[in-house]
This record gives C-alpha cells, sequence and structure tokens, in this order.
C-alpha cells in the first residue's frame, strides 16, 4: 500500500494528553532522562511515531542559547517531569517510573547514572524487560569514553570529516548531521526497538551503546569499501567520486549567486542533462567517467550554469530526469511545491517545522507540538500506565 501524500497523512485528531498520541509505536512506554542532541532527537522520533515518552527534567534545566523551550523542537510532542534526582522522594518517583516503562534513554557520560543508582544494572532488577537506551560520543568503553566532546569531534576519529570539504582547506564543519543525529540519535532508536522486539518475545532487556563516533564511521561504509577496492583515494580531499572530485556530483553557482546541486552518476542521467544542457554530442563529455576529463567537464559546467538564474534551471531540469535541484535556504525550502504537496514542513503556533518522518498508511502520526508540551505529574503518568 502506498502512504498518502500531501497534509492528510497526519492523524489531526491529536489525543488532549501526550500519552495517547497516534502512530505506529503507540503504547510503548518510554522515560527520557532530558538533556542535548542526539537522545533528546531520538525520542522526538519515538514520539513522533506515537511512543508515550516521558521526559525527566532537572530543576531548572533549560535548552542552549539562551533559547526558548518552545524552539527546542527536538522536545516536541512529550511532556516533562521535573525530578531533584538527588533527593530521596524524587528518586523514587523516578525509579516507579521506569519501572512500568519499557525503555529508559539517557545520554550522559559513562558512569552517570550508576552514581545515581539508576544504571541498568539497579533498574533491570527492578524491570527485567527493561531496554536501557545509552547515547553517548564515544562509547561505554575506550580511551575516550569519559572525556567531553561534540558532533564535530566524534566524526572527526571516523574518517568522516577528513572526506569533507575542498584540498587546501579545514574540514568545514557540516552542522551536527552526521554523528549527533545520522550516526547518533538515528541509530539509538534503530537499536531501541530491535531490543524491544527482543524483550517482547522474551522478557529479557539490555543495554543499548549507541555511541556516536561508531555511528559516523558507519556512515562511512560505502567509503571504505570503495577504498578497499582502489576506488577512493584517501589522500585527495574533495578528489573523489562523492565528494567533490566529480564533475557530475557538485554543486555549481548560477547566474543569481544561487546553486544547484548535480548528481547525474549513471550514464542515463548523465544523458539527459548533457541534452538539456545543450552539450549532447560535445566531445568534452564523451567519457563521463575517465579521471582527466573531470576538471576540463567541471569548468565547462561552471560556465553553463553561469548563464542562467537558479530558478530557470530548475524550470528546465525539474521536468526530466537530470538529477538536478536547486540548493535552498531554511526560509525557501518550506515553499518548494514538492515540500507544499507532501506537507514537509508543518506549522505549530507560529513555529515552522519539519513534519514527523517516515510516513505510515495504517498508523499516521499526529502533527508534532512545538518543543514546549507542558508539565504533566509522575502520579499523572502512573494513572496512565497502570
Amino acid at each position: 500500500m502506498t502512504p498518502p501524500r500531501g497534509p492528510d497523512h497526519y492523524c489531526l485528531e491529536q489525543g488532549a494528553h501526550m500519552l495517547d498520541r497516534n502512530g505506529p509505536l503507540k503504547g510503548l512506554r518510554v522515560v527520557e532522562m532530558a538533556g542535548l542532541g542526539p537522545a533528546p532527537f531520538a525520542c522526538m522520533m519515538l514520539a513522533d511515531m506515537g511512543a508515550q515518552v516521558v521526559r525527566i527534567a532537572r530543576p531548572g534545566q533549560k535548552p542552549l542559547f539562551g533559547m526558548a523551550q518552545k524552539h527546542n523542537l527536538y522536545d516536541r510532542s512529550r511532556q516533562t517531569v521535573t525530578l531533584d534526582l538527588r533527593a530521596p522522594d524524587d528518586h523514587a518517583s523516578a525509579c516507579a517510573l521506569i519501572e512500568r516503562a519499557e525503555v529508559l534513554i539517557e545520554g550522559f557520560r559513562p558512569g552517570v547514572m550508576e552514581r545515581l543508582d539508576l544504571g541498568p544494572d539497579a533498574m533491570q532488577v527492578r524491570n527485567p524487560a527493561l531496554v536501557f537506551g545509552r547515547m553517548t560520543g564515544w562509547g561505554q568503553d575506550g580511551p575516550l569514553a569519559d572525556r567531553a566532546g561534540h558532533d564535530l569531534t566524534y566524526m572527526a576519529i571516523s574518517g568522516v570529516l577528513w572526506s569533507i570539504g575542498p584540498e587546501g582547506l579545514p574540514p568545514p564543519p557540516p552542522q551536527n548531521i552526521i554523528a549527533d543525529l545520522a550516526g547518533g540519535g538515528m541509530m539509538l532508536v534503530s537499536g531501541v526497538l530491535a531490543a524491544v522486539l527482543h524483550a517482547r518475545s522474551t522478557g529479557q532487556g539490555q543495554v543499548v551503546d549507541a555511541c556516536m563516533s561508531d555511528g559516523a564511521a558507519l556512515m562511512m561504509v560505502l567509503q571504505y569499501g570503495l577504498k578497499a577496492a582502489g576506488l577512493w583515494d584517501d589522500t585527495k580531499r574533495g578528489g573523489n567520486v562523492l565528494n567533490g572530485g566529480a564533475a557530475y556530483y557538485r554543486c555549481y553557482e548560477t547566474q543569481d549567486g544561487g546553486y544547484v546541486a548535480l548528481g547525474p552518476i549513471e550514464p542515463q542521467f548523465f544523458a539527459i542533462l548533457l541534452e538539456h544542457l545543450g552539450c549532447a554530442g560535445n566531445p568534452l563529455f564523451a567519457d563521463q567517467y575517465a579521471p582527466d576529463a573531470q576538471g576540463p567537464m567541471q569548468a565547462e559546467l561552471a560556465r553553463i550554469f553561469l548563464t542562467k538564474p537558479r530558478d530557470a534551471w530548475r524550470d528546465i531540469l525539474e521536468r526530466v530526469d537530470a538529477c538536478c535541484a536547486p540548493v535552498l535556504s531554511m526560509d525557501t525550502a518550506p515553499n518548494h511545491p514538492h515540500n507544499v504537496a507532501r506537507a514537509t514542513f508543518v506549522d505549530t503556533d507560529g513555529i515552522l517545522q519539519p513534519g514527523p518522518a517516515p510516513r505510515f498508511s495504517a498508523t499516521p502520526s499526529d502533527l508534532p507540538t512545538h518543543g514546549d508540551a507542558g508539565q504533566t505529574s509522575v502520579n499523572a503518568v502512573l494513572a496512565h500506565w497502570s
């Protein structure tokens, strides 16, 4: 069955309670230790898919950069209980929540949960089927396990960062997408859900050690294969097929200062591109993959794309299989007709944000809240989970 497209793919009848959201994970009970970055992103994805996620925050905990909680969109679609975990009564409340959960997710340095007497050994005695999801930069062991870091440093030791950017310049920070989110939060989601399947069938919980440096390395599995095959030169930054060395797989500036992204790797798509650029039969493009042809082809493509504005190229090339798209900013991306048709972005109380992904035909997700879905109480959660 094809998932429905457009605004109707969201379930518009949201439950009044954050523990009554719709989606394929409806009913999955998750306790989240409020933190930063990939662990909240993972919990956001679980909540987007209908899981009953409850955040435990410490008193006075606030988002980074001084922004209001409603703008901290990683925290969307779930409510918060505020507990001082060093106070006996609040610690007991946290334990009561964890005892009734299927999943616990935390993103602290190794040993923090143990020092709070909330580690996996203590909690799995109370709840043997508990899946204990642990999100760290360096993993639960290894010589760097106790060191501080962020997305940029985690990907730095994986081979990812070295491969990004042009030769002769420092690697640019590719935002916090590769290690934090792709190699971190999404790995945690897949690991936790796999462990939940195991726990539901066996009654046995386990620890999921999601490490951002591991996950970032896994994102490079294709490149390590190409290197082993002699098809990737690790000494050439910006000189390989997927990182700028191929004329047919890179971005080009347009007449108005915009950019287009070009990616016709396959010969049939490259031929379509050449046809619509008026270059069919040009001997300069006769051997698409020849290493010594990349420089001249790149120079000619750069010249051609500078002859028209970005949107003019969009009108010409988006209608055919040329594998070309305009490079859009956060301001302009929500207005692209494809994103509009699929309701890729949604407005929540005046805050524009990406909607849940992926999409489900039989169990569509609710629309998300913004980052402040409000407070709840331990008693209210326990009553719902009784």
